[in-house]
């Protein structure tokens, strides 16, 4: 049995941490698989640091050095469309239906005859929809053999689309947190504190700064509680197009002694804020998961995540891991943030909860989930 998995951005540590694990269980069951990355990165992420290859321990071959962007869409097409119709398989993974190269590596397997299965990631709550896109997306469904998705928003998104059930294999998301890191040691230093709350309550947001992410949305929020109490800090981590308006309406607001811009950070200096911080805030307009929320339940830190993140049915317990609001609503935004505050009275008992919501949520068990999926969609039709 063969296997060809493609992917679009080699960037993706948490796509090399499960594409690793898929590799060493797929040799233990004497599966052959095959890994193309498309390109190195992409412009959106070229201002969050470069590629680690520390994560990705697996053969794969990339086809275009540098942004994904940066070779001309023709080329993309004609290069993914050969390399399908040159190394024969049993089974070709697309990394997904919303590129017209995409398209073409469909039909490519068509041409061929070669099965082809899909990764989807998509929710009905991830972006706006429009009728032709329904139409396409439901035809490209119609063509695969199977198709992955991301939790049972992901799972429900398909249905609507007529996608038979038994086409579907779901895989579940895995953060690629630091090689050093032990969920045992996290613990022990919530442990190892004197359990009284902090003199300073912490709230975090991690990721691009853009308009999708809903910024304004926890501005309005945080000057809401602001007002109300001065030991509270708004830290943000990333990088974007959205950073320098976001510096204007904070002086704006007269927040600039509460809320600080600490730019790109790594996995590692993240996780110290994590265990240093109240609450991951993911006010997010349209995210088809929020894997931050993966990372900050594996340092104990619980969240307050919109209710539009993919994400929140997994993952977002209220009263357990943290709270979910009403996406856009900053009332109910700042409502679930001050909630938090009185989850600092026992945070080792957050953190054990956070710690045992995220634990089935691995690279080991996605790559399995993965590789059953694939087996199953080569042997339905044998």
């Amino acid at each position: 049995m063969r296997i060809s998995i493609y992917h679009n951005i080699l960037w993706s540590k948490y796509k090399g941490g499960v594409f690793s694990q898929v590799y060493v269980q797929a040799k233990a069951r004497d599966i052959d698989t095959s890994f193309v990355q498309i390109a190195e990165t992409d412009d959106d992420r070229t201002a969050l640091g470069g590629v680690d290859m520390s994560y990705h321990q697996y053969p794969f071959r990339l086809l275009f050095r540098g942004a994904y962007s940066r070779p001309a869409r023709y080329r993309r097409i004609a290069k993914l469309v050969r390399d399908v119709v040159n190394y024969p398989c049993d089974l070709v993974v697309i990394p997904g239906y919303h590129r017209i190269e995409y398209w073409a590596m469909l039909m490519a397997c068509m041409f061929v005859g070669r099965r082809r299965a899909v990764f989807c990631d998509s929710t009905e709550f991830d972006r706006p929809q429009s009728l032709w896109k329904d139409i396409a997306k439901q035809l490209f469904f119609k063509r695969c053999d199977g198709i992955f998705c991301y939790g049972p928003r992901s799972k429900e998104y398909l249905l609507k689309f007529g996608v038979d059930e038994v086409k579907i294999a779901y895989r579940c998301q895995a953060a690629a947190l630091p090689h050093s890191y032990d969920a045992k040691e996290v613990l022990s230093i919530y442990q190892g504190r004197d359990g009284k709350s902090p003199a300073i309550f912490r709230f975090l947001y991690v990721g691009r700064l853009s308009i999708e992410k809903g910024l304004n949305d926890l501005l309005d929020a945080f000057l809401t509680i602001r007002a109300g109490r001065d030991d509270v800090k708004l830290d943000l981590i990333g990088a974007g197009p959205l950073r320098d308006e976001l510096i204007a309406r904070v002086a704006e607001l007269n927040l600039g002694d509460s809320v600080s811009f600490l730019g790109a950070k790594n996995m590692d200096a993240i996780g110290e804020l994590f265990l240093q911080s109240t609450a991951l805030v993911l006010p997010s307009h349209s995210e088809p998961w929020g894997l931050v929320v993966n990372e900050s339940l594996s340092y104990g830190c619980p969240v307050v995540v919109s209710n539009v993140c993919g994400c929140v049915p997994d993952l977002v317990l209220d009263g357990v891991t943290g709270y979910s609001y009403e996406a856009g609503n900053v009332g109910a935004l700042s409502t679930a943030m001050l909630r938090t505050l009185e989850m600092s009275a026992d945070r080792a008992a957050v953190a054990k909860r956070c710690l045992a919501v995220i634990a089935g949520f691995t690279p080991e068990r996605a790559a399995s989930q993965i590789l059953d999926g694939c087996t199953r969609m080569i042997g339905d039709l044998t």
